[in-house]
């Protein structure tokens, strides 16, 4: 069992730490991940080992809380925190502009009143402070509740060494208090005024106020971290308009079930994942995708829950429920991703367990060397311990990685890239090997027929025969002949028996004899005479054309070649691999010389004829030569090869996510953004890098400046009040450098296909036409205006409509349209 919850009272990585310690050391526990970024900890645990109140009791044990805070409220409860904070840190300044300034004006010779002047005031300037820092220790009291609980479970935090820092301050200063009443009863003006020069009661109220200060900050920007799925979740509609028994009814979005149709009007967003089957309309999927241009689509088209639709009517019959919808899924592994650790943050994670303890000794060693050996008094060695205390910020260390794994896939999500975990993010990082698929990953994927050779039989037998046995496949070559048939009018046959050989091609039985359809090692393993043809299937081949071999009752009857183009941003995308100094590999099942083709074309390897289950091989072989291999596939047939690689990256059209098999998930079918998400990876791992060089450095810096190290050589010493604002502002510089990766842009050029079409569609005429219902009937149409002197026409089936570039009336393209047998609908 996994579950996530909310953990209250963590301020630091030694907090996690501690929490992470309690929890994994329970009988039944399988892992822990606790995030101090979103104040969260996911358990995966036996349920019949251990119950849900052992784990709460562990963590309240450790000094902290565990409840459970629904999606929807996790946002109102940081906002509501962040409002205390904010109204704690002001009433906080209230007390302590004036504790600064009469504990300090006197040695600045800012002006006093009088009562706080001269010998005979001294008592009345010192409880005049005191009655300032009490106010300010009793706002900021949950840093000695939390503080010296934790220490006395012997798990001490930040909190304790503020708590320390600040109570060591006060309690002094109430000491020299009363030795100052001590000495004044006895008329010793110069004692008093000693011990009038070691009050600390303005450091005690400095570091509480300058840390709430910083902590309230880090906040503020800690929530920009999480924008991400702020605005993802902000995206989802609380209400559909649902039609029943012919009547609009509108329901809250949890009540709507899987087939109810939902009303989608212009202007709205669409509730939940479904297919249309009724209307049209233009579609901004830009927060889902990262695709900024809008995409047009009319019944059959599936569509995603929260995407807006810009323009037209549509009925959608619901396919997921809200929580099960795309944005559902895109939400929680954005969440799962932000809240996972990189292996790079293990270093940190075990300095903080220690680095609480080892600052209070430190500080303890500090003073009692310099009260023992360093020859100094009280005072000078208690400035010196409680620096120590509160310099050392364990916060900038536990923010480093989490801040930027949070902002880097929130970033990712946002350009249509989701990240599954830190982990994947950073090896991606360190990939120099890329494996991609072919179909659909370098190609579109929609295969076309381009030559048909009989052998011993004519044309329209051999498809006649192509399309009988192609009927009962979805490869996309079998699609593209079936279809290819239909557009030629021919008529097929049904088969008495049909069967997939995996990796070879298809067998079936017509009118008593085999059909077979494949490639060369399908006809051979049946005995089939290929000599006669082997020239031409070379030659076919070469070119990098895809050959389909048939036979029929053990006798060659032909070859139909298909033919996958290239995307068209493919080309640019393996250049931009390239200079990424990336060696780049194409398997595909298609045979050794149609490999070498396409591959050529590209400048890349190909490895040809690669059975489905052997691609997983190919990859461990590249990896047990010591390279960090990437695979790019479609997330389901090479599901063994992307959970082999180092990095799986599937490709996807948006609506089925291939989570289980792959590790990042492109939600356009693009192999730029494979170009993209490796430059984020870069830029995130070498923020984190950043982070933590900068939080070891402050630390490493800090403490021994705190300690009084460089007194003797230099002469430096650190205010407690200087320590206190260094460690606030070492969090929030962390976080802040983190959130530079919002501002993440890939420094190879991006091409926008879609854009340059739409611009290039915006200068043909777009001809609205109904009737159309398959690619035979596209033909048709774009025969009938291609027959237009000086007219060029593409046919768009998906969106009904013909694209048309020359000069021609309406008239003329109304007349040619209706003589085909279509509807002419009038220009758009």
């Amino acid at each position: 069992m996994k579950k996530k919850y909310d953990v209250v009272g963590m301020t630091c990585s030694a907090c996690s730490a501690h929490v992470d310690k309690a929890v994994r050391g329970l009988d039944g526990v399988d892992d822990v991940n606790v995030n101090l970024l979103q104040n969260s900890m996911t358990v995966e645990f036996d349920e019949n080992k251990l119950s849900e109140s052992q784990i709460f009791e562990a963590v309240d044990k450790a000094g902290y809380k565990v409840q459970n805070i629904g999606e929807k409220q996790v946002s109102n409860v940081q906002e509501n925190e962040n409002e205390h904070k904010k109204k704690n840190l002001i009433l906080s300044f209230i007390f302590l502009i004036p504790l600064f300034y009469i504990s300090m004006g006197h040695m600045i010779n800012w002006p006093l009143p009088s009562i706080l002047l001269g010998h005979e005031n001294m008592m009345i300037f010192v409880l005049v402070q005191l009655c300032l820092v009490v106010p300010i220790m009793f706002i900021n009291r949950g840093y000695y509740i939390r503080g010296f609980k934790t220490l006395f479970n012997r798990s001490p935090n930040m909190d304790s060494l503020i708590a320390l820092g600040s109570s060591a301050a006060f309690i002094y200063s109430l000491y020299a208090t009363f030795m100052m009443a001590y000495y004044l009863g006895r008329m010793d003006m110069d004692m008093t005024h000693h011990y009038m020069m070691q009050l600390y009661f303005e450091s005690a109220g400095m570091i509480l106020t300058l840390i709430s200060l910083g902590k309230y900050l880090e906040s503020r920007s800690k929530q920009k971290t999480s924008e991400a799925i702020e605005k993802l979740m902000k995206l989802m509609p609380s209400t559909a308009i649902v039609l029943k028994e012919g009547k609009e009814v509108e329901i809250a979005i949890e009540d709507v079930q899987i087939g109810d149709v939902v009303i989608v009007k212009p202007g709205n967003n669409i509730p939940l994942d479904g297919k249309i089957i009724q209307g049209h309309g233009s579609i901004n999927e830009a927060m889902i995708t990262g695709e900024s241009l809008p995409v047009d689509k009319t019944i059959g088209d599936q569509v995603i829950g929260s995407t807006n639709n810009l323009d037209g009517y549509m009925q959608v019959e619901v396919s997921h429920t809200s929580d099960d919808t795309t944005l559902s899924k895109i939400i929680r592994l954005v969440e799962e991703a932000g809240a996972s650790k990189a292996p790079i943050a293990k270093l940190a994670d075990k300095i903080s367990g220690v680095f609480v303890p080892t600052v209070i000794t430190i500080a303890i060693i500090t003073f009692i060397l310099w009260l023992t050996l360093g020859n100094k008094d009280f005072h000078f060695a208690l400035n010196c311990a409680i620096s120590v205390l509160v310099i050392s910020c364990p916060c900038a260390l536990g923010l480093a990685t989490p801040t930027a794994i949070m902002v880097g896939t929130g970033k990712g999500a946002n350009l249509g890239i989701l990240v599954k975990s830190a982990q994947h993010l950073e090896e991606l990082s360190k990939c120099d090997t890329i494996v991609l698929d072919k179909t659909g990953t370098l190609t579109e994927g929609k295969p076309q027929v381009t030559e048909v050779y009989p052998m011993g039989v004519s044309e329209n037998d051999l498809l006649k025969y192509a399309g009988s046995i192609e009927q009962y496949s979805k490869h996309p070559l079998a699609k593209a002949i079936h279809s290819y048939v239909l557009e030629q009018g021919l008529s097929i046959d049904s088969l008495d028996h049909f069967e997939m050989k995996q990796g070879l091609g298809l067998v079936g039985d017509l009118k008593g004899e085999i059909l077979l359809s494949g490639n060369r090692r399908l006809m051979e393993k049946n005995g089939v005479d290929l000599s006669s043809i082997e020239n031409l299937y070379k030659e076919l081949s070469s070119k990098g054309k895809t050959p389909l071999f048939y036979s029929y009752a053990g006798q060659l009857i032909g070859l139909i070649v298909v033919s996958d183009v290239l995307k068209q941003t493919s080309k640019h995308a393996i250049d931009c691999l390239k200079d990424m100094n990336m060696n780049i590999y194409m398997l595909t099942g298609d045979n050794q010389l149609t490999a070498n083709a396409i591959a050529d074309e590209l400048g890349i390897e190909a490895i040809g004829e690669v059975l489905p289950q052997d691609k997983e091989k190919h990859v461990r072989d590249l990896q047990e030569k010591g390279h960090r291999v990437i695979m790019v596939g479609d997330g389901i047939n090479d599901a063994p090869a992307l959970v082999r690689s180092d990095v799986g990256i599937a490709m996807t059209s948006g609506i089925d996510i291939a989570i289980e098999s792959a590790d990042i998930v492109l939600m356009k079918n693009d192999l730029q953004d494979v170009v993209v998400a490796y430059e984020l990876s870069k830029a995130t791992i070498k923020n984190i890098k950043e982070n933590l060089f900068w939080a070891f450095f402050y630390n490493v810096i800090g403490i021994p400046v705190a300690a009084g190290v460089f007194y003797s050589i230099f002469g430096w010493l650190l205010d407690p009040m200087y320590g206190a604002a260094a460690m606030s502002l070492s969090s929030v510089f962390v976080v802040s450098n983190a959130l530079r990766l919002r501002f993440f842009k890939p420094k190879h050029q991006i091409i926008k296909i879609q854009e340059n079409r739409k611009k290039e569609e915006k200068k043909m005429k777009k001809v609205l036409v109904e009737g159309m219902m398959c690619e035979h009937c596209k033909a048709h149409v774009e025969k009938a205006l291609n027959a237009i002197d000086g007219i060029q026409a593409t046919v768009d089936l998906e969106k009904n409509c013909a694209f048309v570039e020359g000069e021609a009336n309406e008239a003329t393209l109304k007349q040619a349209i209706e003589e085909a047998g279509y509807t002419y609908k009038g220009i758009e």
